[in-house]
């Protein structure tokens, strides 16, 4: 029987056809558990899939932003392990939702391996060729809150990623410096955001809404 050849930069994954379905689609764990940048750069392009239980809504991503670790000035963990940041140091895949100026939520995916806190921010993304800008306009636009927080987005049930084949190339993703995060020094000056460069002009965002992991 044929088999079908699934490639990441991290794994293979060989799959008869007879057994071919879209979880062969769904963005592993050892997807997220590599390095935080190269997962960052590498989700541009891919989709966030939201599923209700009533429709099911997927949005190609065309911006996000890497925290890295506890010396990143920018990132919860910089404080230490508390309560809101603990999920950061588990497994990679797990969602990370926190509530920004008391109304906004903002999802992230936390990255690396167990114990060191790093994660992704989803910035924006398309829906159906709609550009959906802002962290928190994300969340509000899936129902997106903090009953998904440290929920496994590896297992495709009501939140999770995907890969379609629709790799953009290295050149087309632009590398900026993240938004709201001017207290945090040098740190501030990483250009640890990256964005689809047809995706609206980056260098016009605005700090109304930041969501930003400080």
């Amino acid at each position: 029987m044929e088999n079908v050849e699934l490639k990441d930069p991290s794994f293979t994954i060989n799959i008869p056809h007879s057994i071919l379905s879209v979880r062969a689609m769904i963005l592993l764990r050892e997807y997220f558990a590599r390095p935080t940048l190269e997962v960052a750069r590498s989700l541009i392009g891919k989709y966030l899939i939201r599923d209700s239980g009533h429709e099911q809504v997927a949005g190609r991503i065309v911006e996000v932003e890497a925290y890295v670790g506890p010396e990143d000035q920018a990132c919860h963990a910089s404080k230490g392990r508390t309560q809101r940041t603990d999920v950061m140091f588990g497994p990679a895949g797990v969602a990370y939702v926190y509530l920004v100026y008391g109304m906004h939520h903002c999802l992230n995916v936390v990255t690396e391996r167990e114990d060191f806190p790093a994660a992704v921010l989803i910035r924006a993304i398309e829906i159906e060729g709609r550009l959906i800008d802002g962290p928190g306009r994300i969340c509000r636009e899936l129902g997106i809150d903090r009953t998904l927080n440290r929920h496994d987005l590896t297992r495709g049930k009501s939140l999770w990623f995907e890969d379609r084949e629709s790799a953009e190339p290295q050149k087309a993703i632009g590398t900026f410096p993240r938004i709201g995060v001017d207290y945090a020094g040098l740190w501030a000056k990483k250009l640890w955001r990256f964005r689809l460069q047809t995706a609206g002009d980056a260098s016009r965002r605005g700090p109304r809404e930041t969501g930003r992991v400080k």
